[in-house]
């Protein structure tokens, strides 16, 4: 397959990923916690990278959307072994961050103040006993074996004799 086609691959899967994520959002009604948040960045840049790189032939262009999904995949584990509670963070979403001693007690009681905050710990939504943090990370890992076929191809092509 040829590398132009691959970083297509990789980064249509990437804004297919991130798609879905900004469909169980406003669509479903599931609201996202930090760290699921936090996985949308590498997609995002996946996605300008895969732009990048349909213009500009390099294979270093494909490892860097390959950087990009194993930086989504590694996420994705952290935020799976939060919410199986493998480990703990000390973050506001995990319930580990906030000093409610400094925090206004009326506060805290007025329904009208803020939304809810969205703990990292919950699974609102899972298949095949998998968290969606699970399968970005499945998928994650999936684009990361694309983009560095992109970068094979490429490097194999300017390897190749010309065929005259």
């Amino acid at each position: 397959m040829q590398r132009t086609h691959l970083i297509a691959l990789a980064a249509l899967g990437s804004l297919g990923l991130l798609a879905g994520a900004f469909a169980f959002q406003y669509i479903g009604g599931l609201a996202p916690c930090a760290m699921c948040l936090w996985q949308r960045w590498p997609h995002a840049a996946a996605i300008v990278i895969g732009g990048v790189g349909l213009a500009l032939p390099h294979a270093l262009v494909a490892l860097a959307g390959a950087a990009a999904m194993l930086t989504g995949a590694g996420i994705a584990l952290m935020h799976t072994g939060v919410e199986r509670g493998w480990w703990t963070l000390n973050l506001s979403c995990t319930g580990g961050g906030e000093d409610l001693r400094a925090m206004d007690i009326s506060a805290l009681l007025d329904p009208t103040q803020g939304g809810a905050v969205v703990m990292c710990t919950d699974v609102p939504w899972s298949m095949l006993g998998l968290s969606m943090a699970s399968w970005n990370g499945i998928a994650s890992l999936v684009l990361v074996a694309f983009w560095l076929a992109a970068a094979r191809a490429r490097a194999a092509q300017g390897l190749r004799p010309s065929g005259r």
